[in-house]
């Protein structure tokens, strides 16, 4: 699994108000190592009415920034931090084998579902449907393109100054290509399945992106009857010669590994749907090759860590999988689409805000909480709405994925299954409404401020950490030998 390029999906983003709105002339290309990757200021208007949220294209005065936005990210930033950094050393916060959820399993939704929110505040005002489409898919593929070159194997990570890779076996997926295929759908749905219902509540908030509704659940159905409905007959692998390894050699007296399924509706690692899917349309030799459950009991005598195979491992521990597949995609978009949600939720219910006195201003600046200040608390009930808008199905998910997960349903991040979406964006809504109200509500930025930095440098963030960009430059200056390097000196890179 690795990286998380999750950041980058959202750069795209920051020019569509502008140039939807035709407020001020803005370039055709969009900044893809610019360290602010969001959508543009102004379309964070968390307190603004329709009117002032715009601002005009002489204004010197950049519109409030929705803070919470920021803030979420840089939760999921700090996640990921975490999980890449301590994932190998408590193998308990790493992903689960598996079926289960541990902390590293809700870093990817948490990024959709901010990819989602996104496109909502973005996408408010359109003045020209087709040329939006047609910025949406110019984007999506540059995704997809850098997300080949990042993952597909080009570069061969850490304690191997080489790169490169055989275009008969680069790997297609990955993380950045599943986030451009959820940004495309979302856009797409997002400029063009929408009606002009007035909305005053929920309801008419449902009913004017009907539409959106209804893709998503189409969406659900097909993965669901495709997992559950195909027939994933018997099946065999090889191992390329240069992957074996001394903890493979004990099945190596069997190549080819053959699989026996000639089942349906198994969810297991051996005979699932989603593995058959991405084995006929993709071709096996185009896979992920280390696949997650190599760590589950069956496979490793070091679980839930990578490990040794047990002297009776079954045949497909070895077999490639890809994580993010292309069965699995279809739900990773319908969390996309929950985040659209909120974002409709953040356009559609207004927030009158009064203006504060010069007491309350300066308290502010001081960095203290605006809690016990009357302002707040007329401002605490004019969130009302739109925090009840977010933890009502927040919740209800949260509840129906733990239902589902009961009743045999099981969460499962690698076949992004239909628990595992609904507890994750449960999550995802429930974190983003508590910074919401952390931050736009009560003002305790003292609180939120470095993980606001980091949701602001996302992308700094990124290509520091978990692409191991300054490790590789570091490590290519050696003493004699290439393993004589500071690198490794400090045990980056080793177990």
């Amino acid at each position: 699994m690795g990286s998380y390029p999750y950041q980058l999906i959202t750069q795209h983003l920051r020019r569509d108000h502008h140039f939807n709105n035709r407020t001020a002339p803005t370039s055709d290309l969009p900044h893809y190592f610019s360290l602010q990757i969001e959508p543009p200021a102004h379309t964070h208007h968390a307190h603004l009415s329709p009117k002032s949220a715009v601002p005009s294209p002489l204004s010197t005065n950049p519109a409030p920034r929705l803070l919470s936005l920021d803030v979420f990210r840089g939760i999921a930033v700090a996640l990921m931090i975490l999980v890449e950094d301590a994932g190998g050393i408590f193998p308990s916060i790493n992903h689960s084998p598996w079926n289960g959820l541990t902390l590293a399993d809700i870093v990817m939704p948490f990024f959709l579902f901010i990819v989602g929110l996104s496109l909502g505040l973005a996408y408010k005002n359109l003045s020209n449907r087709t040329a939006a489409t047609g910025k949406a898919i110019f984007r999506a593929l540059k995704l997809l393109i850098i997300g080949v070159f990042l993952q597909g194997g080009y570069f061969h990570g850490l304690n191997n100054l080489t790169y490169g890779v055989d275009i008969t076996q680069i790997r297609w997926t990955g993380v950045l290509q599943r986030i451009a295929i959820a940004y495309f759908v979302t856009a797409i749905s997002e400029i063009w399945l929408k009606n002009d219902c007035k909305v005053d509540s929920g309801l008419s908030l449902l009913k004017r992106y009907q539409y959106q509704w209804a893709m998503a659940f189409v969406l659900i159905a097909i993965y669901l009857s495709l997992l559950y409905g195909l027939y994933v007959p018997d099946w065999e692998y090889q191992i390329p010669a240069e992957m074996v390894s001394s903890d493979t050699k004990i099945l190596s007296h069997s190549l080819p590994f053959k699989v026996k399924c000639g089942v349906r509706g198994d969810t297991g690692p051996a005979c699932n749907a989603a593995g058959m899917v991405d084995r006929t349309v993709l071709g096996i030799q185009h896979l992920y090759r280390r696949p997650i459950y190599a760590r589950t009991k069956e496979c490793s005598v070091n679980s839930p860590d990578y490990g040794p195979l047990p002297i009776d491992a079954p045949s497909w521990c070895q077999a490639p999988f890809d994580p993010e597949g292309l069965l699995s995609s279809l739900m990773a978009i319908v969390t996309c689409f929950v985040g659209v949600h909120f974002g409709h939720v953040i356009i559609h219910f207004k927030v009158k805000k009064k203006k504060k006195s010069v007491f309350n201003v300066e308290f502010n600046r001081l960095g203290y909480c605006l809690s016990d200040l009357p302002y707040v608390n007329q401002l605490e009930q004019d969130h009302k709405t739109r925090i009840l808008q977010w933890i009502i199905p927040s919740c209800c998910l949260l509840l129906l994925g733990v239902t589902c997960n009961f009743f045999g349903m099981h969460i499962n991040k690698v076949l992004y299954s239909f628990s595992y979406t609904c507890v994750t964006a449960g999550t995802a809504g429930v974190v983003f409404a508590g910074a919401y109200i952390m931050v736009d509500v009560y003002g305790c930025r003292h609180l939120t401020s470095l993980l606001e930095w980091m949701g602001m440098n996302a992308l700094l963030i990124y290509v520091l950490v978990s692409c191991n960009i300054i490790p590789i430059v570091v490590q290519g200056l050696y003493w004699r030998l290439p393993q004589n390097n500071i690198v490794s000196m400090i045990g980056i890179g080793h177990k």
